[in-house]
Parts: structure tokens; sequence; C-alpha cells
């Protein structure tokens, strides 16, 4: 720490005053701070280098590059005052565990000792605790296809008409065990590559909408990249289905901005009206307005049979009771 910052973080003890020298943990500002001077300390790295607060992870392609890499990241944090604890280092890996994902090799997944945590919840039993256990799975939601439609149940168990002490029952039960099970099962997600156009698969139904984003690799193979679900408030139930269709390919090109913008981005549907969206003039201002939202994408729509359109299909049609 700066001499002149020492100071504010005096305190009191029985063998009088103290001041830390380092950061310390607990000060309402020092993450935000640490990470302000990570960034400043590596903006000339950002192209091989990530940092998250004290987590930092260098990435290359080869194992010459990877070396002048490390070398220069470590001048520039020994440059700076900073030091490396090298016991919890990891060097040259295929595959890094980093902010509880594993990563590398031009795929990540989430981490299994997090899904293992995870897996041994106990049952909850307020509202609170079922907010914490919706909010930990949710970081791991891009890995869950089905997420807000398995979620739903315990989402209407926050709401304000249920008593603190929830009234747990067979179908929280059900979608508790399932969100852990489909965790554990998680597929490994792909790296996209932004030079290869995408294909976006969309659903929705009455009480959610999903969608599947993927790029083909060299073998023609077809790799995901990331799952979107979210549930549909009690208005949007109530929209048309072409709305609705609609609607889920407006907020999954949203969710997937930053990778599919200025990309060829063809977009699945088992929806056949919705082929027409960008192709005639629609019916209603709300159809039109999205319309007018697709135009800053390079998309295509084009129409898949219920039956093959399973990827993003299960994403909003499991059988979910709404009270």
């Amino acid at each position: 720490m700066a001499e002149e910052a020492k100071p504010y973080t005096a305190f009191v003890t029985h063998h009088g005053h103290y001041q830390f020298c380092v950061m310390p943990f607990g000060m309402k500002n020092a993450g935000s701070t640490f990470q302000k001077v990570m960034d400043q300390v590596l903006v000339k790295h950002r192209a091989y280098c990530r940092s998250y607060i004290d987590d930092v992870a260098v990435f290359s392609k080869t194992w010459e590059q990877h070396m002048k890499h490390l070398c220069v990241v470590f001048q520039t944090i020994q440059r700076v005052g900073f030091t490396i604890n090298l016991k919890k280092c990891n060097f040259a890996r295929r595959r890094v565990k980093f902010l509880g994902h594993v990563v590398g090799s031009g795929q990540h997944s989430s981490e299994p000792g997090k899904v293992e945590s995870i897996k041994n919840i106990s049952v909850p039993t307020t509202k609170k605790e079922i907010r914490s256990f919706l909010g930990l799975t949710s970081y791991y939601r891009e890995y869950i296809p089905n997420f807000a439609s398995l979620g739903l149940p315990l989402t209407e168990l926050t709401k304000n008409r249920v008593p603190n002490i929830i009234p747990w029952n067979e179908v929280a039960e059900q979608a508790f065990t399932k969100l852990k099970a489909q965790l554990v099962k998680a597929p490994s997600l792909y790296t996209p590559d932004l030079s290869k156009p995408y294909q976006l698969y969309t659903d929705a139904s009455a009480t959610a909408i999903g969608a599947c984003l993927s790029q083909n690799d060299e073998k023609g193979k077809e790799n995901p990249i990331a799952f979107f679900s979210k549930k549909l408030t009690e208005t949007q139930t109530r929209w048309a289905t072409i709305e609705r269709e609609a609607y889920a390919v407006i907020e999954a090109l949203k969710c997937f901005d930053s990778w599919i913008f200025g990309a060829e981005i063809e977009v699945i549907s088992d929806h056949n009206p919705l082929t027409y969206l960008t192709l005639t003039t629609p019916q209603s201002a709300k159809l039109t307005r999205w319309a007018l939202a697709l135009q800053r994408y390079n998309i295509a729509i084009s129409y898949r049979k219920g039956v093959k359109h399973g990827n993003a299909d299960s994403l909003s049609r499991l059988p979910i009771p709404v009270s």
C-alpha cells in the first residue's frame, strides 16, 4: 500500500495501534481498487493475459509464445513491486481452473469441485436460502440448456405471496433435484471463432424462451458455444406465438451480441411464420420495432421442424406447473 494510504487502515488492539502494510481483506473498496491497479498494470498485455483481482491467466497458441508471454508478464509484475506465490501457480497446462471454470484447448466447463459442492447443498427452507441456491447455480447457467424452466418452481417460491418459511412440495423437490443433476452432466462449451458464421437456435413456450449458439468446426461438427434461457413475465405469457418467438430471437441476440455482432448468423426456429419477419412488413408495432432492431445484424432466419429442434426446444418446453 502507498505510505499515505496506510493510516486509513489503522485499528486498535490491547497492544496499541497497528496499520496494514499491504491491502487487507474486508476493506470496502479493496476489491475494486485492486482490480483497477491490475488492469492498469497489465493493459499492454491484454492480447494474451487476463486478470480478476489476484487471479491472472496467461494464454498462448504455442510453447515459444507462452514462454515469451510469461517472461513479459513476470517482468511487469515485478516492476510494480508485486509478488507471486508459486505454490498457487500452474504452468504450461492445456487446461486450468479459473474463476470456477476449467478453461483451455478451445473449451471451457464448470469446475468439478464447485459442482460437487452445489450437488451436496441441502434442501433450502427459507426464501433467502432459495435465492442463494439460484444465485449459485445461475453462475453456471450458460452450461444448463433449460435453466429458466428448471428453476421456475423455485423462483415462484421467492415471491411476496409465499411465506418466508417456504411450503416445500414435490414440484419444488423435483426442480431442485433436476437443476443439480443438469449441472453435474453439463456439457463442455467451445470458444467461438469470430471469423466463422454462427447458428442460433431459438424457441419459445408459454412460460420461457431459450436459445443455443453454435458453430461448425473444420470437420463440419456442430459445437455448442453457449445456452440462453429466460422466464417470461405474466404479461409476456399472453403474447401471440409469433411475438414470443420473435422475442426469443431478440433476447438471444442481445445476450450473445459481443460474439456475433458483425458476423454471419443463421437463426433457426421451429415457427415458420418467423421466417417472414425481416422479409415483409410486420402487422404490429411490437414486431415492427423488433424487425428494425434485427437490421443491425447480418442474419437469415430459417425454419426447422419442431421434432428436429431439440437443442433449443428443450430450453423452453419442459412441463413446468405455474402457480
